[in-house]
């Protein structure tokens, strides 16, 4: 038997799954409390003992230490600056800063004040303007103003080289996120992000004090997941929606396709480009450190009912001030349920308006505190079907399944090298739909 262990080190707890390679089949599960107070591997070590299996390899995704804190730098505000933004997300990375036009001392300054771990430099179409990236690559190159952090250089393609050798050793290129106006190309950033992570912030963040937990990273956590959902959307065939309720963030995932009905030459007027697989993180909607936030963001949103906030806030309170909070009876579990049925509400709110999920045919319910409580996160997804005063447009057609056996972030590590293997437990994702 050649069993793969496929961890997935949170903010909270360590997950890891243990796989038979050649059936293809999931043999346990197990979760430990993430030890990122002493050395991750203390804990992901303990994990994995649960499992019973000796594994052949041990491969990780993490989001633990605050996981990838991205900044961007760009053109415009509303073109280059936003297509970098949305390509940072797609990359599994926390955008903690966006920057327009020139780097100036004072931008600078509140660039290095966000703390990135990478900034992405962005800026220009291909042939176009490319004066401003010529000076926000100095900016960012100085030595004593600029950053200490690698720079993933994307913007116009004639100047890039320029670019990378005013940056030096922190320079990264790679090809234009936004090519042309409208035209967004999320692929080669999203590579070059997740390389630079693997690099140069896994060992920066100090989560281990040998080299084997940095040696076991194949990536972000939200990125290995993006490439699940992207593998589950061909074997599904269709649009995907997954919303994965977490204790400091809300993570919702989109794979779409272009209406097919729509006439032959149209284009979307997004000039900051459509990006088709995409994700967004709510980083103030979470059941555990950000629960209060959630519960703020739910009467913004006018989803409390009538009282609910003097029994609601206070169990949020709790909540965030002991992330590892445990539900001990059935009144903390329903508070619990409610907490993740607000966050996946307003979740998915802000990440689909403006976007077409009308052809969506599946969702999926993925996080600790879905997986924990099926029966309560079914409704909680029906609910989001049902969400008629969201201000979106609703899939016409989709079933639901909630991720209980935890297979999105292994599938998503098996799908370079054991591409049929993660193909199959995303197939019986799939069929425990309802």
């Amino acid at each position: 038997m050649t069993v793969a262990v496929c961890a997935d080190v949170g903010s909270t707890f360590t997950k890891v799954a243990a796989i038979d390679l050649v059936t293809s089949t999931l043999l346990a599960t197990a979760e430990h409390r993430t030890t990122v107070d002493t050395d991750v591997l203390l804990g992901l070590d303990a994990a994995v003992a649960m499992l019973g299996h000796q594994p052949s390899t041990v491969d990780a995704c993490s989001s633990a230490g605050g996981g990838l804190r991205l900044a961007v730098v760009g053109y415009e505000e509303l073109v280059t600056a936003e297509a970098g933004h949305r390509v940072g997300l797609s990359a599994g990375a926390r955008v903690v800063h966006v920057a327009a036009g020139r780097l100036d001392p004072a931008a600078l300054a509140a660039l290095n004040d966000a703390r990135p771990d990478v900034v992405l430099l962005v800026g220009g179409t291909d042939g176009g303007d490319s004066e401003v990236l010529r000076h926000n690559a100095r900016a960012l190159g100085a030595r004593r103003r600029g950053v200490r952090v690698p720079v993933v250089v994307a913007g116009n393609s004639e100047v890039l080289d320029e670019a990378l050798a005013v940056l030096g050793p922190k320079g990264v290129g790679t090809a234009n996120v936004l090519p042309r106006i409208g035209e967004l190309n999320p692929t080669p950033a999203r590579t070059a992000i997740r390389e630079v992570f693997l690099r140069h912030v896994i060992g920066g963040k100090h989560l281990s004090r040998g080299p084997r937990f940095a040696s076991m990273v194949r990536g972000a956590t939200p990125d290995v997941v993006l490439t699940a959902v992207e593998v589950l959307a061909e074997c599904l065939d269709g649009d995907v929606l997954v919303v994965d309720v977490g204790g400091a963030t809300t993570d919702v995932y989109s794979i779409l396709s272009p209406d097919p009905d729509a006439p032959v030459g149209s284009r979307s007027d997004d000039v900051a480009g459509t990006l088709w697989h995409s994700r967004t993180v709510e980083g103030d909607l979470g059941v555990r450190w950000s629960a209060p936030s959630v519960v703020h963001a739910a009467a913004r949103e006018r989803l409390l009912r009538a009282g609910e906030d003097e029994t609601l806030a206070p169990a949020a309170q709790v909540r965030a001030d002991h992330p590892a909070y445990l539900p001990h009876d059935d009144e903390a579990w329903t508070q619990e349920a409610r907490l993740a049925e607000l966050a996946a509400t307003v979740a998915v709110r802000r990440h689909a308006r403006g976007r077409d999920l009308r052809r969506v045919r599946l969702l999926v319910g993925s996080g600790g505190v879905l997986r924990h409580q099926p029966a309560a996160a079914t409704t909680v997804l029906h609910g989001l079907l049902n969400d008629h005063e969201g201000g979106w447009a609703l899939p016409r057609t989709a079933d639901v399944v909630i991720d209980v056996d935890y297979l999105l972030a292994p599938a998503g590590l098996l799908a370079s090298a054991h591409r049929r293997t993660a193909e199959i437990l995303l197939t019986s994702l799939i069929r425990g739909r309802q």
